[in-house]
């Protein structure tokens, strides 16, 4: 099984824990990393997720992102077929490095693509052809724990 974690799916248990939702789906991230870790799925990362987290203007933020994504085994790299897959994803509403990262995924084989993004959840719904199945963290411990 492969996972790919878009950016707002890793930094979650960052997030002030203000509301139930972010205190659940930042434990569900931290499980998934240690499910990772332990070998029973693999974590993919990605040169725009590097990129991404790497801007991060908080130190703490672009620590914790590098640190997650060096448990994966290698980085998935943009060529040209990614990035005219991720403009045709666009045309659902799927913001552009977004695209680009679901288009990375489907590159590098993923099972699942984990964002706490309500948004690119409702949006990817509307891609017929989409060879990922995105999920977020919670559905996808307890799609784990079936």
């Amino acid at each position: 099984m492969k996972i790919y974690l878009d950016l707002c799916a890793i930094q979650r248990p960052l997030d002030t824990a203000n509301q139930v939702r972010i205190v659940l789906e930042s434990e569900a991230v931290l499980g998934i990393v240690a499910f990772c870790e332990t070998g029973q799925a693999e974590l993919l990362s990605s040169e725009a997720l590097i990129y991404e987290g790497e801007q991060s203007s908080m130190p703490t933020r672009k620590e914790h992102t590098l640190a997650v994504l060096a448990n994966a085994k290698e980085a998935i790299k943009v060529t040209e077929k990614e990035a005219e897959r991720a403009i045709n994803l666009t045309a659902f509403g799927i913001k552009s490095l977004d695209a680009l990262h679901m288009a990375l995924a489907e590159k590098g084989n993923a099972d699942y693509f984990c964002t706490c993004d309500d948004k690119l959840l409702r949006n990817s719904k509307k891609v017929k052809d989409l060879a990922i199945k995105v999920i977020n963290p919670v559905d996808l411990v307890q799609e784990i724990e079936k």
